[in-house]
């Protein structure tokens, strides 16, 4: 028992104990469990908060709506991708539509671990898009960049703030966000345009569902 602790028990049991109940005994209860608490923590007796791995957050993660986005929304994300490919996609180009791509499935990760990747996926995904409408698509893109906007402000708070040494990404998780990061600084604008766009569908229909469904979506 800390010196906090017991400067907080010494008058709560002064003013508690019962009326004929001397001092001295009072502080010999007083002093039994302050040994009782001592043994208890050394012994391990006492539980501990330990982080489980899921949100600190977890009660403001309201990602449950995204389970399909509506026709409006779903049709403004494929006149973009239209426009783009009738006007801006690389003719002849080596680009790999693949970049950003995986080979497994969301499901295949832990639940708090798909969060991660729907993450990071979703954040270079507005970044790509955010560029794009500056330089060229503004107009297209405007819905498609508020909507995607709006699930990942919601996404946020169903992401671990901070992993520490047990919620950490690990396996394949870990390689694909880190070969994801190199892609944005190897790859050329065009290409991770590319990437994006034809991965866009793949996103909103899979990904987000599946995070969306939590450890339903199995």
């Amino acid at each position: 028992m800390t010196e906090l602790q017991s400067n907080t028990w010494i008058p709560l049991l002064l003013k508690e104990r019962r009326p004929g109940m001397k001092l001295e005994k009072a502080v010999g209860c007083l002093l039994a469990l302050m040994q009782m608490a001592a043994m208890l923590t050394v012994t391990g007796a006492v539980p501990t908060l330990k982080h489980s791995g899921a949100p600190l957050n977890a009660r403001s993660c309201h990602i449950a709506q995204f389970k399909s986005l509506s026709p409006r929304e779903l049709q403004a994300f494929k006149r973009a991708k239209d426009t783009f490919e009738e006007s801006l996609l690389p003719k002849n180009s080596s680009c790999s539509s693949h970049l950003i791509h995986r080979t497994w499935d969301l499901r295949e990760l832990q639940v708090w671990e798909r969060s991660v990747a729907l993450e990071a996926e979703l954040a270079l995904t507005l970044k790509v898009l955010k560029t794009m409408a500056e330089l060229a698509l503004g107009a297209v893109l405007h819905q498609p960049l508020h909507t995607l906007r709006h699930i990942h402000s919601k996404l946020q708070a169903c992401v671990p703030a901070q992993p520490t040494a047990d919620p950490r990404p690990r396996g394949r998780l870990h390689h694909w966000l880190h070969r994801l990061q190199e892609t944005t600084k190897t790859e050329s604008r065009s290409c991770l345009e590319a990437s994006v766009m034809f991965n866009l569908f793949r996103l909103l229909t899979r990904d987000l569902k599946c995070v969306a469904s939590g450890d339903k979506c199995a």
